[in-house]
């Protein structure tokens, strides 16, 4: 049955990758001439926005960000509207917050008012965002107190430490999101330092992500490359990530709010994506109240000192199912630890009350990995929801220390084998 899923999900997502977006009319919106400025100083906000509009009011088309540095706070694509940024132009982030209107959105698992992002598409169907140009965030110019590297706050003066206190609690933008959104395409543009979570594919449905080229500063906290949440029928093909926390993470909400929303995500393929520094290559979670099935990561390559190229996260508090998870061909140059299974993961105050019941991760395959690595890693389960039902076929790595396992019950380790002695292949506690 799994297979036969995976295999209809391939076919679904090649069809998705062939149709293209449903043509429109030919008539290009150049955001220069209707007062965008490529000078690196003018803020475009109402100019784009303004454009958008109009291109959406006349039926759709593209709107054409040319060669430039455009500065602009929150836009957001309308039906019918596609997004080319050209060779040479550059959608660059506003760092100042008021730039960012706040929305009903779901950030880190929980549905609230959060901050808008960069580009936002939202209930919008059949449209692409594409091109050679770039969109950058301005992660790294964010006020210190926004990012990882500012003073520590118990070495700030007590009315910087005021100042910070009475700012609003609002979050660093998005860089792109989609939400709500079905038919949805990105392609081929280079994303550069996200202020917080790069591409977040939020509640939507046949999407297919091509030939990104993300890279974040290793300064910048939580710049995830993609975040696909609650969404069913992804596509992530041909990507490179470099950023600051997981390249790619795979969410479905958090604790009792995922629960209430109760929305997987599933039918996901990541291939032929290569994975730089990063907390992760491909996670899943730690947000799995909702459940995550049916994924499959394909023909990737690993490098740069990778944390955890394989990982499971999650929390007590969060229930939720991980299920039919396949790595295959996965090749692994340089990471600190090639598997993390961790259900106690960054148990920090103030921590939620334990879930009735608790995440379950099972049917978990790891075919053909190989590579170097420190350390085999970690598989970490819960006392009452041990992980389970994890097979390893062909997997060959070259290792100075072994996998740690503990809470854990059918494990097929047959399929490892290590520059280990076998006795120090697997440590059990």
């Amino acid at each position: 049955m799994y297979r036969r899923t995976l295999f209809s999900v391939s076919l679904l997502l090649l069809f998705l990758a062939a149709a293209g977006t449903p043509s429109s009319a030919s008539k290009k919106y150049d955001i220069t001439r209707y007062g965008a400025v490529g000078d690196g100083i003018t803020m475009n906000t109402l100019a784009i926005q303004k454009t958008i509009d109009l291109c959406s009011g006349n039926g759709g088309s593209t709107v054409v960000v040319p060669s430039g540095k455009f500065i602009t706070g929150a836009i957001y694509l309308k039906k019918g509207v596609n997004l080319y940024i050209a060779e040479g132009g550059m959608l660059k982030g506003s760092v100042n917050q008021a730039d960012y209107q706040q929305i009903s959105t779901r950030w880190e698992g929980i549905e609230r008012t959060w901050t808008s992002a960069l580009v936002n598409i939202i209930d919008v169907d059949n449209v692409k965002i594409y091109g050679e140009g770039t969109i950058h965030g301005s992660g790294t110019e964010w006020p210190s107190f926004f990012r990882q590297g500012g003073a520590p706050r118990q070495q700030l003066s007590q009315a910087a430490r005021d100042s910070i206190m009475r700012i609003p609690r609002v979050g660093r933008p998005r860089m792109i999101c989609f939400q709500n959104c079905n038919n949805v395409q990105i392609s081929g543009l280079k994303l550069r330092d996200q202020s917080v979570w790069g591409l977040h594919i939020l509640y939507c449905k046949d999407v297919l992500v091509k030939n990104l080229d993300i890279r974040a500063a290793h300064t910048i906290p939580s710049s995830d490359g993609i975040d696909i949440d609650s969404s069913n029928g992804v596509l992530v093909t041909g990507c490179y990530i470099d950023d600051n926390d997981d390249c790619i993470s795979i969410k479905s909400g958090k604790d009792e709010d995922g629960l209430r929303v109760n929305r997987p995500s599933e039918n996901i393929i990541v291939k032929k994506c290569r994975f730089g520094y990063g907390h992760g290559g491909v996670a899943m979670g730690s947000e799995v109240s909702g459940g995550i099935r049916n994924v499959k990561i394909v023909n990737c390559d690993v490098d740069s000192g990778n944390w955890a190229p394989i990982r499971f996260k999650s929390q007590p508090s969060r229930s939720g199912v991980v299920e039919n998870i396949l790595y295959k061909n996965i090749r692994i140059r340089d990471a600190k630890q090639a598997f993390e299974f961790n259900l106690e993961w960054r148990m920090v105050p103030p921590v939620a009350p334990p879930a009735k019941v608790l995440t379950v991760v099972r049917n978990i395959r790891f075919v053909n990995v190989s590579g170097k690595v420190n350390s085999l890693g970690i598989i970490h389960g819960l006392p009452d929801s041990p992980v389970y039902d994890v097979s390893f076929k062909n997997c060959n790595l070259d290792s100075q220390r072994g996998l740690i396992v503990e809470n854990v019950r059918d494990i097929d380790y047959s399929g490892l084998k290590t520059s280990l002695p076998e006795e120090k292949k697997i440590i059990s506690r």
